[in-house]
């Protein structure tokens, strides 16, 4: 696979007292434009913005994978890292972009300031979750070990950094590090990948976690942690292009006819707004409805799929606006996939460029999230009536 280009420009802004406003206060702007400390124009909604798409490598985590052998620290300064396969589920030697903030939790609280982020969370990139690793073992550590780094960097501004715990998943056992996660650690919610261990999401080793996480109500955020056919996707930066809109659309295709979303409703969001889902719904439907294999529930799949919610992520007002109009303004949040190049960069300015009225805006930009959190929130990041 042809290693992507990856843009290692950086800066290193001053970093301004962490603050957690009691309600939106700011308006986007330029990303780099507002000075450190100083606050732009105000324009009061009555909920914070919280980005549910944001991701970290902390620096623990990757020291212990140096240690072994799994990863190559010497390029850090240029903002690279280079993963073992086993880990990453890439190719050998590929360069991974490590902006600054993944493990500088000051670096990041500058940015969500510059972009008008109140509240993010976080959680490990499909990199570290070794989806395509065949050893148990080693991925129920890495796993563990990243979500001990991740709780670490996180608390070190809990009111706006919550993190979503990662899983083994596709291995037994992913049910228990997600109570670890929840009971222990005390995370927002789960992110799990769409595949694990060589399997799909519908296949019955996930069936423990599937009801652990529709018991609790538990936020679940679904990213792709794999291409279709790597083959034909090496070149051009396809993988995330071309592959992951794919791989989401396969991934939730699976937990909806494998019937895990009739039989567990979950609270579940998915990366890049759904990928390819969207577009697909009325063949599926059709597919449901004619192919006697196909029907494998008791409604379409389309009436599973609008019970889901969907990040933001989709980069062009038009594609937003089809969004909102195929599954409504309640069940899309904002998403940017911070800190990666491929990441947006004026999310509040992006949500009003889709022109979808004031109510409609105000529940992407924060207040369903902050809903769907309830309890999590603190007093100070609370919806207000």
């Amino acid at each position: 696979m042809t290693d992507p280009v990856i843009d290692t420009d950086a800066t290193a802004p001053p970093t301004p007292e962490p603050a957690a406003p009691d309600r939106v206060t700011r308006t986007p702007v330029t990303p780099g434009q507002a000075a450190p400390g100083q606050e732009p124009p105000v324009a009061v909604i009555d909920a914070p913005v919280i980005d549910v798409h944001a991701h970290a490598m902390p620096m623990p985590v990757l020291r212990w994978l140096a240690d072994r052998g799994l990863a190559d620290l010497s390029r850090t300064d240029d903002n690279i890292v280079v993963l073992d396969p086993r880990i990453s589920g890439v190719g050998p030697g590929a360069p991974l972009p490590l902006a600054r903030s993944m493990h500088d939790p000051a670096e990041r609280l500058w940015e969500m300031d510059n972009a008008g982020v109140d509240m993010g969370l976080v959680s490990l990139p499909p990199f570290l979750f070794a989806t395509t690793c065949d050893d148990p073992a080693l991925v129920a550590e890495v796993v563990r070990r990243g979500n001990d780094a991740l709780a670490d960097y996180c608390a070190t501004a809990p009111e706006r950094l919550r993190p979503l715990g990662a899983v083994p998943l596709g291995w037994p056992g992913a049910a228990d590090e997600a109570r670890r996660c929840l009971d222990e650690l005390g995370f927002a919610g789960i992110a799990i990948g769409s595949r694990g261990g060589g399997r799909d999401l519908d296949a019955s080793v996930n069936d423990p976690l599937w009801s652990l996480l529709s018991e609790r109500r538990t936020f679940t955020f679904l990213h792709p942690s794999g291409v279709p056919d790597p083959d034909r996707l090496g070149d051009f930066w396809f993988p995330q292009l071309v592959g992951y809109p794919m791989e989401t659309a396969i991934a939730t295709a699976r937990l909806a006819f494998g019937g895990v979303l009739e039989r567990t409703p979950l609270v579940l969001c998915l990366a890049h707004g759904g990928g390819c889902l969207g577009d697909l719904r009325g063949r599926l439907d059709m597919g449901w409805e004619r192919k006697r294999v196909a029907h494998t529930t008791s409604v379409p799949p389309s009436q599973l799929f609008d019970r889901l919610y969907y990040d933001t992520a989709v980069f062009a007002p038009e594609a937003l606006r089809h969004l909102v109009d195929t599954v409504g303004a309640g069940q899309v949040l904002l998403g940017t996939d911070h800190p990666f190049d491929l990441a947006e960069k004026d999310p509040v300015g992006f949500v009003r460029s889709a022109d979808l009225g004031a109510s409609a805006e105000a529940s992407i930009l924060g207040r369903t999230a902050a809903g769907l959190l309830g309890g999590l929130l603190s007093p100070a990041m609370s919806v207000r009536a």
